[in-house]
């Protein structure tokens, strides 16, 4: 492929994305898509974990545009936010996912200070789910979920990296780096696979087990989050600069490569029996991409190539085999994400966080290295 058509498939999915969001976004407004259901996106509680990706794609697309209809939607949407945010009781580990790609994006963008205040605050109540006995951020709020960590939370770690940056404070960062250093040796595994959830004695530390959850099993390969591994590292150590963060995110993306089938999206799991209609996860595909070209520009340059060229090959397949672009029918850019397949929740159909991976991938493609992370 040559340089000049590289960039013709990239501009053309860029215009497209553009086009799509500009019309789906008069109907979805400032509500908070989740799944597409019938090809139309449903709309969540303001305490849903997702739902910073849609006012993230809409800041992402305004960067690009500077249209400010979607300004003013993705405004709108961080405003909401404000219900969960002061009830305090909504509040779970995903409070990075919700404002780090809200209110940090809008404070990045436009300098607003009641959205770094919305994002100093969520990052306080991250940093207060740490257990120090177990160096972990518990995950949700169940009562028999004290001592869980799952590995998803590698993906909020910014928004504490962010705050310490922003305020001069250690202290986020110092929670960050013990969770981080957690994970390294409690979740990833010896062949680049990681635990979804590991679950600790919440009084003492000790680890107790590994759960399945939304993988086959507990020592099975669940594929989004080997992506979210794969970023999350990654984020790491752009944030902190520590070595054996980029060494664990280079072992998992080798792993997630590995296995990656020839279209480019993996099974819900990499190792979850062949089934009838298998469940696939095109998120899992566009999250690692972003993952993947987010590496390749923190490696030495002899290996930068290996990265980017599978970063590229993921976002161009996703745009030509499971792009929703003709389909007026389907709101979503993305076509079969899967949410939960164990519990068979939303199996095969697009999902927001699906759009907001493939967008942010799409426009690092096009050299734009900002990250609202």
């Amino acid at each position: 492929m040559t340089e000049q058509t590289s960039k013709a498939w990239m501009e053309e999915a860029w215009q497209r994305v553009v086009a799509k969001v500009g019309r789906t976004s008069v109907r979805i407004g400032d509500s908070f898509p989740y799944v597409s259901i019938n090809g139309r996106y449903n709309a969540e509680p303001c305490d849903w974990w997702t739902n910073g990706f849609w006012p993230g794609l809409l800041w992402l697309l305004y960067r690009e545009t500077g249209e400010a209809r979607l300004q003013a939607l993705a405004e709108f949407c961080e405003a909401k936010l404000d219900e969960p945010l002061q009830a305090y009781e909504p509040l779970h580990h995903d409070v990075g996912f919700m404002w780090s790609l809200s209110a940090v994006a809008n404070y990045k963008l436009t300098g607003n200070t009641l959205s770094k205040r919305r994002a100093l605050t969520a990052a306080s109540h991250l940093m207060g789910r740490y257990n120090a006995r177990g160096h972990f951020l518990r995950a949700w709020n169940g009562g028999d979920q004290q001592g869980w960590a799952i590995i998803d939370c590698m993906m909020n770690l910014p928004l504490l990296y962010w705050a310490s940056e922003t305020t001069q404070d250690p202290r986020f960062r110092h929670v960050a780096v013990e969770h981080a250093n957690m994970a390294l040796k409690e979740f990833v595994r010896e062949d680049g696979s990681v635990y979804h959830i590991v679950c600790f004695d919440p009084e003492t530390g000790e680890r107790l087990e590994a759960r399945g959850g939304q993988g086959y099993a507990a020592d099975s390969g669940w594929s989004r989050g080997t992506a979210w591994a794969i970023y999350g590292f990654t984020l790491s150590y752009k944030y902190t600069g520590d070595l054996q963060y980029l060494q664990a995110a280079k072992k998992i993306a080798h792993y997630f490569l590995a296995n990656l089938a020839e279209d480019c999206v993996p099974n819900w799991d990499f190792r979850a029996p062949l089934e009838e209609n298998m469940a696939k996860d095109s998120t899992a595909s566009a999250c690692a991409a972003s993952g993947l070209l987010e590496l390749s520009r923190l490696v030495p340059a002899a290996e930068a190539e290996l990265y980017a060229s599978a970063g590229a090959k993921i976002v161009q397949t996703l745009y030509e085999r499971y792009g929703a672009w003709d389909c007026d029918d389907e709101e979503a850019l993305i076509v079969m994400g899967t949410a939960n397949r164990p519990r068979q929740t939303y199996v095969n159909v697009p999902i927001i966080y699906g759009d907001y991976f493939f967008t942010e991938a799409l426009l690092k493609l096009r050299e734009r290295t900002e990250l609202f992370w």
